[in-house]
């Protein structure tokens, strides 16, 4: 088995590589130059455009394929894709790791707004999974730094999450309900969404709710993977009044997971005889965002194109836990409330030059406490808070980017932003205070050069900038991997360079990209181990500026039209790091993927059917950090490679009254064990996925 894995493994890997390279040559003598239906995103310029007219790696990934991964998680909906990795600590939670990048060193948006605040952890969180994963319209992956247009934390690129527009009713039709319903085997998994959407001549509006009941999930062999039950319950509302040349659009957002388990704090792991906690529960997380935007599109004018944006958003992350052995209970009250402004206007200055610029702005305060109750008696003691509580991050940022459009074959997109943050912790519960402002001027320059027949070449350079955070800067308490950290008031910035350069085809039946990035970190900020002990015997741990990082990887997406009903899709992610030392050590970079993708075809025997197999296939991982072997989530020897056999079959009723949709989705069908690297837990066995939407 292991030898026929190693065959093809290597036969994708030839195949992904050689084939494209084929693909594009047969593109350039066959092919036209105009794509039937073009992919649209934002994210690449803060504005609708085609992902063929960008310049730079961009993942979408629409509504219908979100449904067919019938998604606990948004993460769910991103395995597979170029350039994203997906990590999951415990159910409840995922981050993509974009460019072996993760947490904080990625910018999340929802609607255009940071999810990323004060925080907001450089490592696995929770937070993406406080969106609701039944009301997305698209994902994006900006794969890259955006230093102009988003600034700090968009090191390794931007995670961007939009909602529905309600204005999607057919001609004629003054308002639809749609009901989702979803469940899979492998946990148990029950989730339903009821919307209601109405249309006027100038309203449009929808509202909804969300209920998901998770189960305990089930590994190879039905093997019980440990305590992983948890609900979630969302809300939400949108209202969108058309007025004059622009428009206003209200919307609010609301998810909570009650009660959500830290399995891998509750299950020993790799090197561990027993579990670090005995309970240990995210009680409650939860996010509430309320967002205002106008938009205003003029034919001419200084302000050609006006975005405004005011946003509100309040991230829960309490806490309840039990360390093994220990006669007190843990409570935490941590909270983040941030409100951000937005400016950004856009003029064409002549013919083949336009400008945008904005301005924006983001106050961000954290409340933390921290309680401990006697198991025996009761009483009450106040232990010192995750977080100085009542400190605040705030951030100010101008930016300025031009979109250059030298003859039909090349374009220049180039800008530069100026950040300043200031950045307070009070003394609190731990008699230690700083107060930190860093700045920097930041900017990147893309190039796009059109060779005709729908392929382009691409080439990016930007630097990027990340301030350390309240996370950074002042974390004390318990860490996964029997760790302890201690605040770090003295932490710098860190930056990175990036470049890349890859290769586009977008013809009507074929659409492929390949590309190769470099990127050096300066004085990252990293865990460190302080070489002392907890009572408890934890290692404890600082947040540092201790190393540099060295990141290489290639990245490959392919989606070929071979027949009228068959189209053939794949991925391919490779990512090399290597860290520096301050004192000239060299170890692997820590956490980073291993070569990964997936391969399949999607054959379309009649419109309302859709069906897909596909295998998804990761390489093993044994290079491996310091860090990364003390780590209980990852196996010291390495994390073994992996295939899984995939099967998706959609149904879409064409005339039907009310309109139906259904899907089926198989998961590992040969029931295969397997981890996804630093996982906390491993991949569910073989998976019955079942979705269903109905409209009228």
């Amino acid at each position: 088995m292991i030898q026929c894995y190693e065959h093809w493994r290597g036969l994708i890997v030839a195949t992904a590589i050689v084939a494209m390279p084929c693909f594009a040559a047969t593109a350039l003598d066959d092919e036209p130059d105009i794509l039937d239906l073009e992919i649209m995103q934002v994210t690449g310029n803060r504005d609708e455009r085609a992902v063929s007219d960008a310049a730079a790696g961009i993942t979408v990934v629409g509504r219908e394929q979100i449904q067919s991964t019938v998604p606990a998680v948004i993460t769910d909906a991103l395995v597979g894709e170029p350039g994203v990795f997906v990590q999951q600590t415990t159910p409840g939670q995922g981050i993509p790791i974009v460019r072996g990048l993760k947490g904080s060193e990625v910018l999340h948006l929802v609607d255009g707004f940071r999810l990323n605040n004060a925080f907001f952890r450089n490592a696995p969180n929770q937070y993406l999974a406080l969106v609701d994963p039944l009301n997305i319209e698209q994902i994006e992956v900006l794969r890259g730094p955006a230093p102009t247009l988003y600034g700090a934390d968009a090191l390794g690129g931007v995670v961007q999450v939009l909602t529905p527009d309600p204005r999607t009713l057919a001609q004629g039709s003054r308002h639809r309900f749609r009901v989702i319903g979803q469940g899979a085997t492998a946990d148990g998994s029950t989730a339903g969404s009821l919307r209601w959407s109405g249309q006027g001549d100038a309203l449009a509006a929808t509202v909804g709710i969300t209920y998901q009941d998770i189960g305990n999930r089930r590994g190879a062999g039905g093997e019980l993977l440990g305590p992983t039950a948890y609900i979630a319950r969302a809300a939400d509302a949108k209202l969108v009044a058309a007025t004059g040349n622009g428009e206003h659009q209200f919307a609010a957002h609301y998810l909570e997971q009650p009660s959500t388990p830290r399995v891998d704090d509750l299950v020993a792991g790799f090197g561990q005889a027993e579990p670090d906690s005995e309970v240990f529960r995210f009680e409650p997380n939860d996010r509430l965002f309320v967002h205002w935007r106008y938009q205003r599109d003029a034919a001419a004018g200084p302000l050609e194109n006006l975005r405004l944006q005011l946003g509100y958003q309040q991230i829960n992350d309490d806490r309840r836990r039990v360390s093994l052995g220990s006669d007190s209970i843990r409570f935490e009250d941590n909270r983040s409330d941030l409100i951000g402004a937005i400016a950004q206007a856009g003029t064409t200055i002549s013919q083949g030059l336009y400008l945008s610029y904005g301005l924006e702005a983001y106050f961000d305060t954290v409340d933390s406490r921290r309680v401990n109750v006697s198991r025996d008696t009761g009483a009450e003691t106040a232990g010192a808070s995750r977080f100085p509580d009542g400190s605040t991050m705030n951030s100010y940022a101008a930016f300025v980017n031009a979109e250059l459009d030298i003859n039909q074959r090349l374009s220049v997109n180039t800008g530069l932003r100026y950040s300043v943050f200031d950045i307070d912790l009070p003394a609190a519960d731990r008699g230690v205070a700083a107060s930190l402002s860093p700045d920097d001027l930041t900017g990147n320059v893309n190039v796009l050069y059109r060779l005709g027949s729908g392929v382009s070449l691409l080439s990016n350079i930007g630097r990027g900038f990340r301030p350390p955070n309240i996370f950074d800067l002042a974390t004390l308490g318990p860490r996964p991997g029997n760790r302890f950290n201690v605040a770090n008031p003295n932490l710098g910035p860190e930056s990175v360079l990036t470049a890349d350069v890859g290769v586009r085809v977008s013809t009507r039946s074929l659409r492929a990209e390949l590309f190769a990035f470099g990127s050096r970190f300066d004085d990252k900020i990293t865990s460190v181990p302080t070489g002392e002990t907890t009572a408890d015997g934890e290692m404890i741990v600082q947040s540092q500026n201790a190393n540099r990082v060295d990141l290489r990887g290639i990245e490959a997406g392919l989606r070929w039209t071979a027949l009228p009903a068959l189209t053939v899709f794949a991925s391919l992610n490779i990512v090399w790091g290597q860290e520096t030392f301050t004192n000239g050590e060299v170890d692997p970079a820590d956490r980073v993927p291993p070569l990964n993708g997936r391969v399949g075809v999607e054959w379309r025997p009649a419109a309302q059917w859709r069906v897909s197999p596909f295998v998804g296939f990761a390489d093993g991982q044994d290079r491996l950090s310091d860090r990364d072997v003390a780590d209980a989530r990852i196996n010291p020897n390495g994390t073994p490679g992996w295939a899984t056999l995939n099967l998706d079959v959609g149904w879409r009723g064409l005339t039907t009254q009310p309109a139906v949709e259904f899907g089926i989705g198989l998961r590992n069908l040969t029931d295969r064990q397997y981890r996804a690297h630093g996982s906390g837990l491993d991949a569910a066995g073989i998976d019955l996925r079942v979705f269903t939407q109905l409209q009228f």
